[in-house]
C-alpha cells in the first residue's frame, strides 16, 4: 500500500493558504484596507466551507453517528481531521487480519496489441484510503479554483497598484500558485483515472512534471493577463470575467438539453429532485471556475451516469487553446492601448511578448505530455498531433474560404445557352458524401469491472466497506 503522501500535500496547502489568509487579513486592518480584508477573507472563507461540505457528503457522515467529526467540520477543522485518520488507516495496516477481502480485476496497458487481466486483493483498510484519497482529490480542485485563483488574481491586482510586495503578500501569492498548480495536476490525474477505469494506470514522475509546467504557465500567464487587463480598463473586466464563466457554466447544460435525456436520479438516493439539482449546478460552477484559468481536464457530461464525459475530443482541446490565445493577445492589446504612465517601468512590447511566449510554452508542455508521457497513450484511437492539426486546417479553410479576396470581383454572369440540355429530376446519391463528413469518435470499448467478495474468516459478515472498494477502487489517487 502506496504512503497517502497525497492527502498530506492537500492538507498542508490548505492548512498554509488559510493561515498566510488570516495573517494577512489582519495587516489589512491593521493598514485601514477594509475591503481588501473582505475580499481576502472572502476568497479564503468559502472555499473552506465547500471543502467541507464535499468531505462530509463523499463519506456520508451526515447519514451516521459521528457528532465530533459534525462539530470538527464546523470548526474547519475536518481537512486535518481527515488527514489524522487516514494516517492511522495507513499505520494499521497489516496489524490486524481482515475479516474479508475485495477481488478488483483491472487490464494491463496493452503490449503488442494483447492486454491481460490481473486481480488483485482490496482489504477494509485500503479500501478506506481509497475514499480518503478520492475525496482528497476532489477537495484538492475545489480548493484550487474556487479559493487559490481568485485570491491569487487579487492579491496580484493589490501589489500592482501599490507597486509594491510585503512578505504576507508575496507568501499568499507562492502558496496560491501552488495550489492552484497542483488541483490542476489531481484534476488531471482524476481525469485519467475516471476515464480508463478498466485499467491499472501507472503515471511516471515524467508525466506529473509535464503537467506541473504545463499548468503552471498556462495559470500564470491567465492570471496576469487578467490583472493586467484590469488594472486599465477595471469597469470592462467583469463582463470579460462574467461571459467567459456564463458560456461555461451553461454549455454542459445545453448539450443535456439538447440530448433530450431524462433527468439524472442516481447521484446521491438520499437526494430529492432539489438537493440533486443543486449539486448538478455546483458540479458546473466548479467545471466554469476550472475553464476561467485553464483547460479542465474532466469534462462535464449530465446525461452521463458519471456526469464524466469519457471521450477524447481534441478538436474541443483546440478550439479552446485556440480562443484562449486569442483573448488572451486581446486583453494584453487593450492593455497596451490604454496603458497610462503608471507603466512607465515597465517596457510593454517585451513584457507582452513574453507573457504570450509563456503561454506557448504551457501548449508545448501539454503536446509533449499526451505525445509521450500520458499513460494511457496506447489506447488513444487517434494521434494528438493529428487531431490538433486537422482542427486548426480546418479553421484556416474556414477563414480563408471566408476572405473577400478568394471571391472574384467584377466577373461577368455566364451567358444562357441556346439550347437547354433536358432536366434530371432524378435525386442525387449522397450517402458517400455524408459518410465522409462523419465525426472521428474516439470513445474507447472498456469493460466494466467484476467486483466479487471472497470470505476469510466464519464470522464475517457481507456487505459495508466491500461495495465501497468496487466503486471507489478507480479513484486511487
Amino acid at each position: 500500500m502506496r504512503f497517502p503522501s497525497s492527502i498530506f500535500v492537500s492538507v498542508s496547502l490548505f492548512t498554509a493558504e488559510t493561515t498566510a489568509a488570516l495573517y494577512l487579513s489582519t495587516t489589512y486592518r491593521s493598514a485601514g484596507d477594509q475591503i481588501w480584508q473582505g475580499l481576502t477573507l472572502l476568497f479564503a472563507l468559502v472555499p473552506s466551507v465547500l471543502v467541507q461540505l464535499t468531505l462530509t457528503f463523499i463519506h456520508r457522515d451526515l447519514g451516521r453517528d459521528r457528532p465530533l467529526v459534525l462539530l470538527l467540520h464546523i470548526l474547519q477543522l475536518g481537512p486535518i481531521v481527515r488527514c489524522l485518520e487516514a494516517f492511522c488507516i495507513y499505520g494499521s495496516v497489516g496489524q490486524v487480519e481482515e475479516p474479508y477481502v475485495s477481488i478488483t480485476r483491472k487490464k494491463q496497458m496493452p503490449r503488442e496489441g494483447q492486454s491481460e487481466e490481473v486481480e488483485r486483493q482490496v482489504g477494509q483498510a485500503e479500501g478506506k484510503l481509497f475514499t480518503h484519497r478520492s475525496a482528497f482529490s476532489r477537495t484538492s480542485v475545489i480548493q484550487a479554483f474556487l479559493g487559490s485563483a481568485p485570491q491569487l488574481t487579487l492579491q496580484l491586482y493589490i501589489c500592482v497598484l501599490q507597486r509594491g510586495v510585503s512578505v504576507g503578500r508575496g507568501t499568499l501569492m507562492v502558496i496560491s500558485l501552488l495550489s492552484i498548480v497542483y488541483g490542476a495536476l489531481r484534476c488531471n490525474i482524476l481525469a485519467i483515472k475516471i476515464k480508463y477505469d478498466d485499467y491499472e494506470v501507472d503515471i511516471q514522475p515524467m508525466a506529473y512534471l509535464c503537467i506541473f509546467l504545463w499548468r503552471g504557465f498556462e495559470i500564470a500567464t491567465r492570471v496576469v493577463v487578467l490583472v493586467l487587463f484590469s488594472s486599465v480598463l477595471q469597469l470592462w473586466v467583469l463582463p470579460v470575467v462574467f461571459l467567459n464563466f456564463l458560456v461555461f457554466f451553461f454549455y454542459p447544460w445545453i448539450l443535456f438539453w439538447q440530448s433530450h435525456s431524462p433527468f439524472p436520479e442516481n447521484i446521491e438516493k438520499t437526494l430529492t429532485r432539489v438537493g440533486t439539482t443543486i449539486v448538478l449546478c455546483l458540479l458546473t460552477f466548479l467545471y466554469a471556475g476550472i475553464n476561467m484559468f485553464c483547460w479542465s481536464a474532466v469534462q462535464v457530461k449530465l446525461n452521463d451516469p458519471d456526469l464524466i464525459n469519457k471521450s477524447q475530443n481534441w478538436y474541443r482541446m483546440a478550439v479552446y487553446y485556440m480562443v484562449r490565445f486569442a483573448e488572451n493577445a486581446t486583453l494584453l492589446l487593450l492593455w497596451y492601448i490604454y496603458k497610462t504612465d503608471f507603466y512607465e517601468f515597465i517596457f510593454a512590447p517585451l513584457l507582452v511578448l513574453q507573457l504570450l511566449l509563456a503561454y506557448t510554452i504551457g501548449i508545448f508542455f501539454m503536446l509533449v505530455f499526451y505525445q509521450f508521457c500520458h499513460p494511457c497513450r496506447r489506447l488513444f484511437s487517434s494521434s494528438m498531433t493529428q487531431g490538433l492539426w486537422d482542427c486548426s486546417s480546418f479553421l484556416c479553410f474556414l477563414c480563408t474560404s471566408a476572405s473577400p479576396h478568394n471571391q472574384p470581383i467584377g466577373s461577368a454572369p455566364p451567358e444562357p445557352s441556346a439550347r437547354r440540355p433536358p432536366s434530371d429530376d432524378r435525386v442525387h446519391d449522397t450517402t458517400s458524401d455524408s459518410a465522409d463528413d462523419a465525426p472521428n469518435d474516439t470513445t474507447y470499448d472498456m469493460l466494466n469491472d467484476t467486483t466479487y467478495d471472497v470470505t476469510t474468516g466464519e464470522n464475517s459478515t457481507r456487505g459495508g466497506v466491500n461495495g465501497d472498494v468496487g466503486h471507489i477502487v478507480s479513484c486511487n489517487v
